[in-house]
């Protein structure tokens, strides 16, 4: 079944942001908060799809500092290091913004397009706006799906050292080739053990990406955003709305236990728990993925 994509610019929260829209405009909407440093064109085009199919209208966007949103260049490259140090100590960290403010971002996207009330997925740190999000605008959120996410309690085991390694590496050179080579590299180091992507298909994704827009800076600002951001716990043992957290059993950069621990903080949340699921959504999984956020989203 083909759908319509809509492709737009819009105005959320004082910046600007790239949307699309599938599926059916009569559809429910289900707004996809995506991860660090990715792109809407980062949401498999098979999970999209399936999502149409079942009845849901998926509204995908760049989050700001990449793709084709505003970027906050004006602050330039934070320091890892200085900010690593100040977290370990607990001291203030100074941040061109804070996922609160993507949270508002989110919901500006809702409000730009007209829609009361959406069901809401996010994935990795986009699980943790949506967290935000769910507190922010409770009546406005429906079903609520949180993938391979985080309290970001510091009790929670975190990466493992190859997947430190891959997330903090830089590429050896600045010409396309090596940033292709360096994208391969992190989401080989992260991925579903289960099932790897080919690497004609990882190289093709990673290219598309760049080639689009390749922001670097603005994924260390949007790194910088989650660690001076802090835990959620509290906010999340405040969530109203029906919770699904999904996680892989094998994710080296948000380790199982982090979901395990999500769910059991958000009241009434479910959990689902996949064999062989790393940090990343492999096209094997679609079907499923879809079947379990549609199910949950439309109770059929």
């Amino acid at each position: 079944m083909q759908f319509s994509t809509n492709t737009m610019q819009i105005r959320s929260n004082g910046i600007n942001l790239e949307a699309e829209l599938h599926g059916a405009p009569d559809a429910m909407p289900v707004l996809m908060i995506m991860g660090l440093g990715m792109q809407l064109i980062s949401w498999p085009p098979e999970l999209i799809d399936a999502l149409a199919s079942r009845g849901l209208r998926p509204i995908v966007f760049d989050n700001r500092d990449v793709g084709l949103a505003s970027k906050f260049d004006a602050w330039g490259r934070p320091n890892l290091v200085k900010v690593s140090l100040q977290h370990a100590l607990r001291l203030p960290i100074r941040a061109p913004y804070l996922l609160a403010d993507m949270a508002r971002d989110a919901l500006g996207v809702l409000d730009a397009l007209g829609i009361e009330r959406a069901h809401v997925v996010g994935v990795s740190m986009g699980g943790m706006i949506a967290q935000l999000l769910a507190g922010l605008a409770p009546t406005r959120i429906g079903a609520l799906t949180l993938v391979m996410t985080t309290t970001g309690s510091r009790k929670l085991p975190g990466p493992t050292m190859a997947a430190r390694r891959a997330l903090l590496s830089r590429p050896a050179g600045s010409d396309i080739g090596a940033q292709i080579e360096h994208g391969v590299r992190v989401w080989r180091s992260i991925g579903s053990p289960k099932y790897p992507a080919s690497d004609a298909s990882l190289r093709a994704r990673v290219e598309r990406s760049i080639r689009r827009a390749w922001h670097p800076q603005g994924v260390v600002r949007q790194l910088v955003a989650v660690i001076a951001s802090g835990e959620r716990s509290a906010q999340v043992a405040r969530i109203t709305q029906p919770t699904l957290v999904i996680h892989g059993r094998d994710d080296p950069l948000v380790p199982a236990a982090c979901g395990i621990d999500l769910a059991a903080k958000v009241p009434h949340a479910s959990l689902q728990l996949i064999d062989g699921m790393g940090h990343d959504m492999p096209v094997e999984l679609a079907p499923s993925l879809a079947t379990m956020i549609a199910t949950h989203c439309t109770g059929k």
